[in-house]
């Protein structure tokens, strides 16, 4: 069983930086891809950046691009997401998701999630 448990969201003022873990358990194909989606209020989810499981691909959306690096220790189980020169509008609940193969930047194609860690920047 495929279980996720975030951490690290918080409240921070605009151009700070925070960092979100995440331990991932049971994830045993060897192709498996884990990234981090978030949700503002409202109905939609976007991916913010994905890695592959050994790390040779990565996605980063336009959004992020400069700012947000994603990376995995395999060892520890564990994904983490960087953020840097954070905005107003990069406040939401942030998502560990997990999927058994091939990186992709859809939120529906992402099979295992974790219950989200909320992440304000105030202005």
């Amino acid at each position: 069983q495929v279980q996720l448990v975030e951490s690290g969201g918080g409240l921070v003022q605009t151009g700070g930086a925070l960092r979100l873990s995440c331990v991932a358990c049971g994830l045993t194909f060897p192709n498996n891809a884990l990234a981090w989606v978030r949700q503002a209020p409202g109905p939609e989810r976007e991916c913010v950046a994905g890695i592959t499981y050994d790390g040779a691909d990565r996605y980063n959306a336009d959004f992020v691009k400069g700012r947000f690096t994603i990376s995995r220790d395999n060892d520890k189980n564990t994904v983490t997401l960087q953020m840097n020169s954070l905005k107003v509008e990069d406040t939401a609940v942030y998502y560990c998701a997990a999927r058994h193969l091939g990186l992709v930047d859809t939120p529906r194609d992402y099979f295992h999630w974790g219950q989200g860690t909320q992440v304000s920047v105030s202005s």
